[in-house]
Order: structure tokens, then C-alpha cells, then sequence
């Protein structure tokens, strides 16, 4: 009998997800003679049984496209939403789909959440692999993620563009890079764009402390700002009210547990659109004029960089070897330039957050570029 295994891509769209169902669907066929299923719309076609059969000509010609030619969901195998508003548990029901598919195993292309769903199924019985994609860079246990390589190029380049107008204008640019929790994203287009403030997540920011940056500049001739902000930057005051009711949510139980996490959506609702407020602050402060860029979803959009394509192919391809072994899960992570079997166990529910001491804040620091603390 035919061996066979399945692919789906989950969460956000990323580049490099077309290269990554390539490679897994031609290792499996040429090199283990495997019989390949995409199943649509992620773990949502898995749960309902909406697959494809990937032949060869399928796989051909999607190195270099963007997006997923399978589609993508962020749903959750332990609360679906079937699309009758009410959500169910199916974990059992795909563990039903795979065993009657005779599934050797279901390789998950996505991120953290990806991850968690994933490690939800194997818990179940279901075998299951994922391999690490998203712009953002935070799956936990991989040295980078494919996606990051594209998006930082393209965020690069937008902040490069940004510099013409800023000095034309005198004014202060801020420029909203994707990255909610994390600020990978952030940190390595600024620097590398030359950005004189970069604000991420990991770093709460004083506005007092930013204000001042762009006024010693000022003073110092320089009549414009750049500043590359991460969605998810927060202030210190807002990062301090965030702690408190962090520590009090895990001294709570029933109804007040509820109403305290309840404040603590309400905040960070409050700091959606923060980036307008903070280029408005920075106005009234140092009185040069503001312009917000918001990226966006073109960071996400558009052909893979031959970095992610070759991330991407090396990662799939692994992901085969692995699965012909017995191998399951686990995430097929980059580790030293190699693929390695880590289990989800260990990744499950982690984010890879920018260290404080990592190399790129000190390149930062060492060329005098303000992060606002």
C-alpha cells in the first residue's frame, strides 16, 4: 500500500509557504514515494475533510508565488467555529479524518498558534509535524522562521523610501512594522534602514525619553526623525498597568478572574491606533510636524526572498526524513544551519522574544539610536 501524508498551511500568510508545500510534496514523492494530501483552508479543511491530492504538476511552478495555493485559517481544533456560530472540539473527528485517509502524518506550516493546535492533536493521537512560518520571527525553539526574510526586506525598503520625504519636509516619519508581541521585525528594519528611534515591544518606551532623542537631534542640525515603531510597543505606563493586572488575574478565580482579564482586553484595545497617538505626542513635543506610515499587510504580501525559499525548501524537505523515520510531534526547526526534531512539547505556547543583550540592541546602542527607555 501506498504510504501517504498531509500538508496544510495555518494562521497569517506568509512568503515562503508555496516553497514549503513544494518541498514537502516532492521529497515525499521522489525520495520516499509518499502520496501527498493538501487539505484546504488549514486546520478547518483537516476537521471537515476538504483536501486535494498534490501531484507533481500541482507543485510546479509555486516556488516563487506568494500566499498559500491551499488557503489558510486561523481556526482552533479545540473550539471551531463549523460556521453555524458555535464552537466544538475536533480533535477526535480529526483524528477520525487522518486514521481514514491512513495518514502517516500531517506536516502544519504556521507559528505559535499553529504550534499549539498542533501539540492540542498530538496530544489526541493525531501525528502531526509543523515547521516554523511567520514574519515575525517568534516561534519559540527555531534560530528564524521563513517569512521574517522577505517582510524585513520589504520593511526595510519602505523605511529607506521614508528618508527622501522626511528630509524634504523636516518632519518626524513613524513607521508602523508588524509585530504585536514581538519586535524582531522592528528592530532589524530600523537598523538596518538607519532609523534614529526604534521602539519594540520587549523595550516600554518613556514618550518623554523619545521627545528628548529627536530634540538632541534637532539641536544637533538635523531637521527630521525617523522613527520605526512595532505594533505592539507599549509605554511604560501602559506596560506597568498591563503587569498589575497580569499578577492580579493570577490571584483571582471565578467572576472577578473574568472581570480582571476583561480589563486587561480593554487596555490593550485602548492602545490599538497607539502609533497615531505617539506621532501626535511627539508633535506637541518637540514641535515638528508628524506623518504616520502604517504598513501593514504588505510586509506579508508578494515573492519570497531566495533566503525563505531556501529556508522554506530545506525545512519541508526535513520534515519528509523525518516523517519516513516515525518521527512525529515535533517542529522542524533551523538550528545552526540544520533541521532538527524539537519536540512541541517544549515550543507549544512560547514566544521568541528580542533578548535584551541580543546583538542587534547592541548595535543599536552603539550607534546611538534611541529605544525610549
Amino acid at each position: 500500500m501506498t504510504r501517504a501524508i498531509g500538508v496544510l498551511t495555518a494562521g497569517g500568510d506568509s512568503p515562503g509557504l508555496n516553497a514549503a508545500i513544494r518541498a514537502v510534496g516532492k521529497s515525499a514523492q521522489r525520495a520516499h514515494g509518499m502520496e501527498v494530501i493538501g487539505f484546504l483552508d488549514g486546520f478547518l479543511g483537516l476537521a471537515r475533510r476538504r483536501f486535494v491530492r498534490l501531484h507533481s504538476e500541482d507543485l510546479s511552478g509555486i516556488l516563487t508565488r506568494g500566499g498559500t495555493v491551499l488557503g489558510t485559517s486561523r481556526a482552533k481544533v479545540h473550539k471551531m467555529d463549523l460556521g453555524d456560530g458555535e464552537s466544538r472540539d475536533m480533535r477526535q473527528e480529526i483524528a477520525r479524518v487522518v486514521e481514514g485517509l491512513e495518514l502517516e502524518a500531517v506536516v502544519c506550516l504556521g507559528g505559535d498558534g499553529t504550534a499549539k493546535n498542533a501539540y492540542k492533536l498530538s496530544e489526541a493521537g493525531v501525528p502531526v509535524l509543523t515547521l516554523p512560518k511567520t514574519i515575525d520571527n517568534d516561534v519559540a525553539g527555531t534560530d528564524v522562521t521563513f517569512g521574517f526574510d522577505t517582510a524585513l526586506g520589504i520593511a526595510t525598503d519602505a523605511i529607506d523610501r521614508l528618508h527622501s520625504t522626511a528630509h524634504s519636509h523636516h518632519r518626524i516619519m513613524v513607521v508602523e512594522v508588524m509585530g504585536h508581541k514581538v519586535g524582531w521585525l522592528a528592530l532589524g528594519a530600523g537598523l538596518a534602514a538607519g532609523a534614529d528611534v526604534i521602539l519594540i515591544p520587549e523595550i516600554p518606551y518613556d514618550i518623554e525619553s523619545v521627545a528628548s532623542s529627536i530634540e538632541e537631534r534637532k539641536a544637533g542640525g538635523s531637521t527630521f526623525s525617523i522613527v520605526a515603531v512595532a505594533e505592539g510597543a507599549i509605554s511604560r505606563q501602559d506596560a506597568g498597568r498591563r503587569e498589575r493586572l497580569l499578577a492580579e488575574m493570577k490571584e483571582e478565580t471565578g467572576e472577578r478572574r473574568r472581570e480582571v482579564k476583561q480589563r486587561l482586553k480593554d487596555l490593550d484595545r485602548t492602545r490599538v491606533g497607539g502609533t497615531t497617538t505617539l506621532a501626535s505626542r511627539l508633535t506637541e513635543l518637540t514641535g515638528l510636524e508628524s506623518r504616520v506610515t502604517i504598513l501593514g499587510h504588505v510586509q506579508r504580501g508578494g515573492t519570497p526572498s531566495p533566503a525563505d525559499r531556501l529556508l522554506a525548501t530545506q525545512l519541508g524537505a526535513a520534515a519528509t526524513d523525518f516523517i519516513a523515520e516515525g518521527v512525529h510531534g515535533v517542529l522542524v526547526a533551523a538550528r545552526d544551519g540544520n533541521a532538527e526534531a524539537i519536540p512541541l512539547k517544549k515550543v507549544a505556547g512560547k514566544i521568541k522574544h528580542v533578548p535584551l543583550d541580543h546583538p542587534w540592541v547592541a548595535s543599536t546602542r552603539a550607534l546611538g539610536i534611541a529605544l525610549g527607555d
